[in-house]
């Protein structure tokens, strides 16, 4: 879908407008294309905490150029503060020292990351400086402009070698759309795999993605495709022949069921164990809207969507567990909203059903075993055939009322289920991050 605004400020006299009108400006967001370097450009690193010494060898082993004493005239494409040995509120004025002389020395599309210990780890002063910095970087995000992001990643003592894959994606294009976000790294009785190729880190996994022939399903199954799963893709039999030309385009598998049949999450299983001898990572991508009011949603509106979008979910997930289908450090991942943080209009049957699947997340995530985690994505305005059918008015004000003033790419949902893919995740559990280019509703 073409945003038309976005072309028309990016012209000569949109640019004045812009200028004159204190219009929102979107830049066009640089995303990552297959091939090229992880980060092209240089991060400077600061900070004097449990991470500091650690973190530009970590960088290095992902290919990124790395340097610890920024120079004069230097154009750096992020920054990335260990905020770790911030122990008083009083030190909070390290942030300030570090970010503030450098921020008219970023690229356009630039990254910014400060690493902290959860707060809920430390006590007193410490806890204090440490739940300051999500306001610092929540901020920050909305101040950076031209396209770039700024995020927390709150790692607990222990976890100091489990941040690679993290700050690879929050670092590079793949998070071209993630900004203002929290991440928690914790402790994982799974050691981390520090050998993962990072251009293929899935080659030999297995990957359920359902809801998968078109939409943001489909960038999912080509994104992990890309990075080396073997995809089975699951869709509704009217799906049947897109489903069939994509997993055959990546060489993948397919099955055609509705998810929400009594007898799906058994298929599903037998499917999996007797084809893949099991599974690495499940996407739980299918959805459905049957948007109305609440007072005229009648009970048809109402169960389709909670059963695709929530019921069938959890009861395949289930399955798969109870038959221990699911690989050693495998990946459970959901796809949630932001309308089921914030709600929105016309919308109680879709946002309960999404803030459903992050209680799925907080129901799993201090259960499972063998190293299997549990996160969501919770996307904001995704540019899709379902939002294009959205009032003019409604899907302007979607696409602005975020700090890119501008919507997302189903690609960007994907790159973010990538990330939790990762075997080199294995200490990412829990977690609901928002695709929405940090919009300014709900948390």
């Amino acid at each position: 879908m073409t945003d038309r605004y976005q072309d028309f400020v990016s012209s000569s006299l949109g640019q004045l407008l812009v200028k004159n009108l204190g219009l929102p400006n979107p830049v066009a967001l640089d995303r990552y294309v297959e091939g090229s370097p992880l980060v092209d450009g240089t991060i400077v690193v600061g900070g004097s905490g449990r991470l500091a010494e650690h973190l530009p060898g970590i960088l290095e082993t992902l290919d990124i150029e790395v340097v610890t004493t920024a120079e004069a005239d230097t154009r750096y494409r992020g920054l990335v503060f260990d905020a770790t040995g911030l122990t008083d509120p009083a030190e909070l004025v390290a942030l300030r020292d570090f970010f503030a002389p450098l921020m008219r020395s970023l690229e356009r599309c630039s990254r910014l990351v400060v690493i902290g210990t959860p707060p809920e780890h430390v006590e007193a002063e410490e806890r204090i400086a440490q739940r300051a910095l999500e306001g610092f970087t929540r901020s920050l995000g909305k101040e950076v402009g031209r396209g770039g992001t700024a995020q927390l990643v709150y790692v607990a003592d222990g976890a100091e070698g489990a941040v690679a894959s993290t700050l690879g994606f929050l670092l590079s294009p793949k998070s071209a759309y993630v900004s203002g976000q929290v991440v928690r790294i914790g402790t994982s009785a799974t050691d981390v795999a520090q050998d993962t190729d990072w251009r293929h880190p899935l080659t030999g996994k297995i990957a359920l993605v359902t809801g998968a022939a078109r939409g943001i399903g489909e960038l999912i199954a080509r994104v992990l495709a890309r990075d080396g799963a073997t995809v089975v893709g699951v869709d509704v039999p009217q799906a049947a022949s897109d489903l069939i030309t994509l997993t055959k385009e990546l060489e993948g598998d397919y099955l055609t069921l509705d998810i929400t049949a009594k007898d799906a999450p058994k298929r599903i299983a037998h499917h999996l164990s007797t084809a893949h001898g099991g599974v690495d990572i499940v996407v739980h991508n299918a959805g459905i809207t049957r948007d109305r009011r609440f007072a005229n949603i009648d009970d048809d509106r109402w169960n389709a969507v909670l059963d695709v979008n929530l019921v069938a979910p959890q009861r395949i997930t289930d399955e798969l567990l109870a038959q221990r289908i699911i690989h050693a450090n495998g990946r459970i991942i959901g796809v949630a909203s932001i309308a089921g943080i914030a709600g929105n209009l016309g919308q109680t049957n879709y946002a309960t059903s999404k803030a459903g699947v992050i209680g799925l997340v907080d129901a799993l995530r201090d259960g499972l075993d063998n190293g299997v985690t549990v996160n969501a994505v919770a996307p904001g305005f995704i540019e899709t055939k379902m939002t294009e059918a959205v009032p003019f008015a409604t899907r302007e004000v979607g696409r602005r009322l975020n700090s890119m003033s501008q919507g997302g790419l189903p690609v960007d949902v994907a790159e973010t289920i990538a990330w939790f893919a990762n075997p080199a995740s294995t200490a990412v559990n829990g977690n609901v991050v928002r695709v929405c280019g940090q919009m300014m509703l709900g948390a």
